[in-house]
């Protein structure tokens, strides 16, 4: 089994500030710093390091040398990563003394994903498949995707009809995401904020309840937070404590969160 993270990969311009600068104020950064970000970035370094076969499919600018490093540095496969001329996209992060951050994102080379890439990088990857042979069996490729990069919802599409397992973070979420062809994804991950807007609800046992209603054959993997994640399958409904943590900064990079 092979999983396919098919995503953005930003450089994460992080600017340690005292407070959030407000319109016409010019102030001082106490610390700063460029760091690998983008959430599939992030992604494909988490599967990796939890011992997956990960391949990296994404496009960056001939300025992404530092993620094609941080990429290749933690196992992960980098065959179908595709190098442009237009700049990698990046985010121009503010994170103030308690760990707050605001954030200004650019797209760049993750807006430019195309048909014709997506068609050749998931002709490397294989339908669902499974046989037993006593104890036996073997399961096809993932997809893991979110939504910072362009064409997600063709990627979700080919991959239903290709009967591959996808794995959907709605987030950044926008209201395009409620045109999306969720039903035909395996598992959707949202947290409160995603979850109300596809669902028109608050309370989060009637936001789980409605996704689960709306995407009948969809999993949920919905987060809450320090209120912990709840997982909804057709089978199961478990819901899992929060660790308690000092807060840093609630956008890590990956260097922050797996080393």
């Amino acid at each position: 089994m092979k999983v396919l993270c098919f995503g953005s990969a930003n450089l994460d311009h992080v600017y340690k500030v005292d407070h959030f600068t407000v319109p016409g104020e010019t102030q001082g950064c106490l610390e700063y710093d460029i760091k690998c970000g983008g959430k599939g970035v992030n992604q494909a370094i988490a599967m990796a390091l939890a011992a997956n076969d990960t391949y990296f499919a994404g496009i960056i600018g001939s300025d992404g040398g530092l993620l094609k490093d941080a990429l290749v540095d933690k196992g992960v496969h980098i065959d179908y990563m595709k190098i442009s001329n237009k700049p990698t996209g990046h985010a121009i992060i503010e994170v103030d003394q308690s760990g707050q951050n605001h954030i200004l994102l650019y797209g760049g080379t993750n807006k430019e994903i195309d048909f014709e890439y997506i068609d050749e990088v998931l002709s490397h990857f294989s339908k669902l498949l499974m046989f037993v042979c006593f104890v036996f069996e073997k399961f096809g490729d993932i997809v893991v995707l979110q939504n910072e990069i362009n064409n997600v919802p063709y990627i979700i599409e080919r991959c239903y009809e290709k009967e591959m397992k996808s794995f959907f973070n709605a987030a950044p979420y926008d209201i395009a995401v409620k045109n999306y062809p969720i039903e035909k994804v395996t598992w959707l991950v949202v947290n409160e904020t995603e979850g109300a807007a596809l669902s028109n609800e608050e309370d989060y046992e009637k936001i789980i309840q409605t996704l689960k209603q709306k995407y009948p054959h969809t999993h949920i993997l919905f987060t809450m937070g320090k209120e912990g994640s709840r997982v909804l399958t057709d089978k199961e409904d478990i819901k899992v404590e929060a660790l308690k943590v000092n807060a840093v900064d609630s956008i890590p990079n990956y260097e922050e969160v797996f080393e």
